[in-house]
């Protein structure tokens, strides 16, 4: 007999988190994981995208750190006779791992002269949509911390990936041969 997906028990607008107790969906620390859930979806969309084999593995990795992300935040802090579950972390070497795709795909690409306007080949498209989509769950996550417990590499990890999709969609621009559409100012 398979399990049902539906389980009936958010009917009311709650939901359960990792290790225990109930909020509401609506609560800062479901939006916060509900918009890394978002970001990992969009992620997945822009590889079906993207012609890089070299983007896709990033997306893949990428990919894996938001669900470790998304699980840490969705775990209930610890109460009174309720110690917080353990679930895997990332580590602080990540965020160097993140920084050096950035320079390597930065020390191919063309210098930044201007803003670029998000664009081009579907795939550049796509992982900037993502791009915005990690700004928003940054947000979320900023929120949540001002008011309850976020593990200390969330904040600076999707700080710098939405530094890595960003250069990420120009290096998918560049490889296929569209060029950057830089933003220009009405007064120019």
């Amino acid at each position: 007999m398979s399990r049902k997906i539906y389980t009936r028990t958010g009917d009311a607008g709650d939901t359960g988190l990792f290790g225990g107790g109930r909020v509401s969906k609506g609560d800062l620390r479901v939006e916060a994981y509900g918009t890394v859930d978002e970001l990992n979806a969009s992620l997945g969309w822009a590889a079906s995208k993207v012609n890089q084999q070299e983007i896709k593995d990033y997306i893949e990795a990428v990919q894996d750190d938001l669900f470790v992300i998304g699980a840490d935040l969705a775990t209930s802090p610890p109460t009174e006779g309720r110690p917080r579950p353990k679930v895997p972390i990332l580590t602080k070497s990540r965020i160097g791992e993140i920084e050096s795709w950035i320079d390597k795909a930065d020390d191919e690409l063309p210098g930044l002269t201007a803003f670029v306007l998000p664009g081009g080949s579907e795939g550049a498209a796509a992982l900037h949509m993502a791009r915005t989509i990690c700004r928003r769950a940054e947000r979320a996550v900023v929120r949540l911390g001002a008011h309850g417990e976020v593990s200390n590499g969330v904040i600076p990890y999707l700080n710098r990936l939405s530094d890595l999709l960003f250069t990420l969609a120009r290096l998918e621009n560049h490889r296929v041969g569209i060029s950057d559409r830089e933003w220009s100012s009405p007064d120019r």
